[in-house]
Parts: C-alpha cells; sequence; structure tokens
C-alpha cells in the first residue's frame, strides 16, 4: 500500500480504526501539523467531512452534530491554541455526555519548550473534561500498527462505558505534505493482514450485559406521585415516560429539553403554574417523585424538589453523575427511561389529576393575556407553536421564556439547548451542528449577546441544506440581569452587567449572505417566520426594549396570583 509518508500511515490507520467504532463525521480546521490527519479523512470514503475557520465554532458544530445524530463526531485541528479553542465545547461535551473525539496535531516531543513555533504544551489540555486522553507517539516504523489500534480501541470503549469527550494528541514529525513518490508500507502493514480483511475493530472490547438491579417497592405504583422529565436528547426514549405518566395517573412535569415539552400529557406552562399557590398545593400532595433526565431549566421547579418531604425521589438517567443539586434522592438509577421503565412492577391504571389540569386553564388564559402583543413573550410563544422540525435554544432569558411558554402541538419538535455549563458561546455553531442531521427546518433562537459572541458563526448557516432560521431577540444586552439580583447603584447594573451594545444584525446577515426581516409586529414576526421556515437561510432580529421582557414576566405573575387569591 502507498502513502504520501508515513504520518499518513498512522493517521490513516486512526480514522479507519475510528470509523469502525461508529465515527462517520469530522469537522477539520484549517493548518499545516494536521494535514496528515485532513487529508485521511478527506480521502476516507465512509467519513463526511465539514469544515470551518473558526476553532471555537467549530467544536461546538461538532458537539451539535454528535448530539443530533446519537454517535460520535471527530474535531480535527492543529497545534497551538487552535486546541485551545475547543475547550468550551470540549467542556459541554463532558457535562452533557456528548462522544466527541478530539484529534490535535502537535510537533514532536522535541520542539516543545524551546521556542519552536506554534508549539504550546498540549498534553491532557483538557484536564478533567475528557473520559480518556492519549499523547501519542510520533509515528515510527519501531512501533507496531497494532499499538495504534489497540489504544483507539481501548479509549473507544472506555467512551461507550463512560460517554463523553476523548482526545488523541498526534505529534508529526516534517514532512507533513506529499513530496515525492509516495511511500510503500506494505511491509509495516503485513501484520495487520487479519484486520485489513474485514471491518471490524483489531480488538473488540464487549461489556457484559447485567441486570437492572432496581427495588421497586410493591405499591410503587400505586402511591401519589409526579413525573419530572428533564434533558432527554433522544425523542425515543422520552416516548414511553409519557406513556407511563399516563397509566399511573401522575402529573407529568417536562422540561424544554425533555422531547416531551409539547405532549398533551404534560402539565403545559408549569413553571408559571408553580406561581399559583393552588397549583404549589396540588402537587404538594405527592409523596413519590420520580425524575428522568437531569439539568432542569425551572428553578421555580428545582426549588420546589428540594423543599418538599418526599417519601421516594428516584432519578433515571444513562450517565453516571450526581444530577441531584440539591441532595434531595433516595435512589439514582444509572440506565436508560426505557430500561428503569420495564422493571417497574404493573399496577392498575389510575385516573387523572383533574384538579391540576382545571387550575392549569388558568395559566392559560394569563399567557394569552401578556403574549398577544410584541414582545419577547410574544415571539416566543409564538415560536414554540409554530416551529417544525428541530428547535435549539439559547442559554440565558431565551431559555427561561420558552420553557415557560411553550404549547401543546400535534407535531413533535425536537428541541436541544446546551445546558451542560449553560454557557452563551457556540450557540450559533451547535445549531447548525444540530441541522446538519436532518431534512426538516431548523430554527435557532437567541439573544443578541449570544450571537455577537458566536458571530463567526453565521459563515456556516448558508451551507445548510434544509430551511434554518435564526431568530435574534435583541434588547441590547444581558437584559436577564433585570431578573437577577445584581447591585444596581448608579451605572452598575447597566455598565457592568448589562453592557448595552446598539448594535443591530442587518449587516451581518448580509456579510454571510443571509436573508434578513426585521418585523415590528406580532402578526409580521408570525408571516415572516412562517415564510423562512420553508426555503434558505433567514435572521430575524426582533428589537425590544431592554426592560420589556422583565415587567411582563413580574406583571403575569401578578395576575396569576391575585387570580389564584379570587378563586
Amino acid at each position: 500500500m502507498h502513502y504520501a509518508t508515513f504520518n499518513h500511515v498512522w493517521a490513516s490507520l486512526l480514522l479507519e480504526e475510528l470509523y469502525r467504532w461508529g465515527l462517520r463525521e469530522v469537522v477539520v480546521a484549517p493548518g499545516s501539523r494536521s494535514t496528515p490527519l485532513t487529508m485521511a479523512a478527506s480521502e476516507h470514503a465512509g467519513l463526511r467531512c465539514h469544515t470551518h475557520f473558526d476553532e471555537r465554532g467549530l467544536g461546538f458544530m461538532a458537539l451539535g452534530l454528535a448530539r443530533g445524530a446519537q454517535q460520535p463526531v471527530a474535531v480535527i485541528t492543529t497545534s497551538g491554541t487552535a486546541v485551545a479553542n475547543l475547550y468550551p465545547a470540549v467542556v459541554e461535551a463532558a457535562l452533557l455526555g456528548v462522544p466527541l473525539v478530539i484529534l490535535s496535531a502537535d510537533r514532536p516531543i522535541e520542539l516543545l519548550d524551546n521556542g519552536s513555533n506554534q508549539a504550546i504544551d498540549q498534553r491532557d489540555i483538557f484536564a478533567r473534561h475528557t473520559v480518556a486522553h492519549h499523547d501519542l507517539p510520533t509515528p515510527s516504523r519501531e512501533i507496531p500498527a497494532a499499538y495504534l489500534l489497540s489504544t483507539i480501541d481501548q479509549t473507544m470503549a472506555r467512551q461507550h462505558r463512560l460517554p463523553g469527550p476523548v482526545h488523541f494528541n498526534c505529534r508529526y514529525r516534517e514532512p507533513l505534505y506529499p513530496s515525492g513518490p509516495p511511500m510503500e508500507a506494505s511491509d509495516y502493514l503485513a501484520p495487520l493482514s487479519r484486520w485489513q480483511h474485514r471491518d471490524a475493530p483489531w480488538s473488540a472490547w464487549q461489556t457484559a450485559p447485567a441486570a437492572l438491579p432496581v427495588a421497586w417497592p410493591a405499591a410503587f405504583t400505586r402511591q401519589r406521585g409526579v413525573i419530572v422529565v428533564g434533558r432527554i436528547d433522544d425523542p425515543q426514549q422520552a416516548a414511553p415516560i409519557a406513556a407511563l405518566a399516563e397509566q399511573l395517573g401522575w402529573p407529568l412535569l417536562a422540561d424544554l429539553q425533555s422531547q416531551l415539552h409539547g405532549d398533551p400529557r404534560h402539565l403545559v406552562h408549569m413553571d408559571l403554574a408553580l406561581q399559583d399557590p393552588q397549583v404549589s398545593a396540588e402537587l404538594g400532595r405527592a409523596n413519590v417523585l420520580l425524575q428522568f433526565g437531569g439539568r432542569l431549566i425551572s428553578k421555580r421547579l428545582t426549588q420546589m424538589i428540594a423543599s418538599h418531604p418526599w417519601q421516594q425521589a428516584w432519578l433515571v438517567d444513562p450517565l453516571p453523575q450526581r444530577l441531584d443539586p440539591d441532595f434531595t434522592l433516595t435512589q439514582r438509577l444509572v440506565c436508560t427511561p426505557a430500561e428503569a421503565i420495564a422493571t417497574l412492577p404493573a399496577g392498575p391504571a389510575q385516573p387523572p389529576w383533574h384538579t391540576l389540569a382545571r387550575l392549569q386553564q388558568r395559566t392559560r388564559q394569563g399567557i394569552e393575556r401578556y403574549t398577544a402583543e410584541f414582545s419577547e413573550l410574544g415571539v416566543c410563544h409564538q415560536v414554540s407553536q409554530l416551529a417544525r422540525g428541530a428547535l435549539f435554544v439559547g442559554n440565558s432569558l431565551p431559555a427561561r421564556l420558552m420553557n415557560m411558554l411553550g404549547s401543546t402541538r400535534s407535531t413533535p419538535l425536537r428541541v436541544m439547548a446546551n445546558r451542560g455549563a449553560s454557557g452563551i458561546d457556540g450557540l450559533l455553531a451547535s445549531a447548525y451542528g444540530l441541522a446538519c442531521t436532518t431534512d426538516e427546518p431548523t430554527t435557532v433562537i437567541l439573544g443578541d449577546t449570544s450571537a455577537l459572541h458566536d458571530l463567526n458563526s453565521l459563515a456556516l448557516l448558508a451551507r445548510a441544506k434544509a430551511p434554518l432560521v435564526v431568530v435574534v431577540l435583541n434588547n441590547d444586552g444581558g437584559s436577564i440581569f433585570h431578573m437577577l439580583p445584581v447591585p444596581d447603584e448608579g451605572d452598575l447594573l447597566e455598565r457592568y452587567y448589562r453592557q448595552p451594545h446598539g448594535l443591530a444584525f442587518e449587516h451581518a446577515a448580509r456579510m454571510f449572505h443571509l436573508n434578513y426581516a426585521a418585523p415590528t409586529t406580532l402578526a409580521a414576526f408570525g408571516e415572516a417566520y412562517t415564510q423562512a421556515l420553508e426555503a434558505g437561510v433567514t435572521l430575524i432580529e426582533v428589537t425590544v426594549p431592554h426592560q420589556q421582557a422583565t415587567d411582563a414576566l413580574q406583571a403575569l405573575g401578578a395576575w396569576l396570583r391575585e387570580a389564584a387569591h379570587a378563586s
């Protein structure tokens, strides 16, 4: 077999073995030292390659791809600060258990710490945010190829057991580029004959399935309980939960990220409803909590869970993380929802809590009252009704508003958000990665500061194959700080927290060849958004006063409490 250089031999072996472990998508940043990896990825018939000039956006694009496709995605970068720019995406992947495979090119060890250009110490650069890392030696004929393959096998097997990012630091000496006739590597690869004539990994690691020892109480399903659902990326894993809630007659409180937020069996608008003392009192009659998935957006819901004297509190999530910020749990099941539900003891169907359904009508009336005009509340409520395909929700205020104002839907909507570290970095790139995994429209709704933070990633969006809509809620800065108890003496709030910028996005849309709309009424927004869902890539800018959302939410909360008191 012929290769450009011996570096290319190792790079080709590495990519092929990752392919045998399920890798299908690779994202590539430009760079010289990474040439062997770039060429190997581009030449592999089974890999689809994506590119971006900004490594920070590249990492988040990979994150969105991996979450949407539910499979590992590789990231190729050159050496130096290119690798460091992946750090925020690696942190998010670690917290959410997303299987990224970081392939960083590096200088050989003799060029480290001596003033050599673009050389930094990349060994274990991501510290405790990877589930495994390997500083690979410089490719050499003296090192058996089986060493490289078995190292990959060990690492990917660990990633299967403990989902999260892994890191291979790949040291390459020059030459990096093809020069002269191709080199012959048949003798070096001869010991891999068995591997070359099949499509399985060099050493397949297998974990024997273990029976799930769940000590469900015999009367568990006959108790009075509630089901809470946090982050679940896979809609197929979420579906059995709604059916279980219906069978048990237990209220279903589903987070925006649960894939059940629009399900009619869900207690829609539960975040706002918890301001109604009668709703809180009704939920307070429960003595069992059964939660699937962690990382809830609603602070009111987490406070209710933390303050309630549960007799039993169960959490089911396949990630082996605590996911219990208030130390409430009595039982923790590390498995999928379907696996846990399959072991539940059978019980008779229970009637639903009709009182809650009646009280929920009052919440709906309040929402209709305060989302009828052009505002962040009105736009978020309309997006929850009109969106199709996939929805990616930005952090800060948009996540909270969409969690409050979602609507019951007749068609499913796949919803994701980066709520591991809950940062505002890489949101546009993450949404684009998600869009690459579906033929349906994708919407991303985010704040102006978040959009500015990831402005380079607008360059990705024009490549979208299906309609992609970016809704920017421009309230001129971090207006969520109006909702937080930050200092407001003098200009502290404005200058150091909200940081108004006075910028608009029309020229950014033009620069990156995106369609643009700036509606000024709710009807005009609905028309522009519906049209954008049909074709192309569109940025819709919603410009509103910075205090508007805070004032509206305070007024809505007061209305709900007064309505409850009057009933």
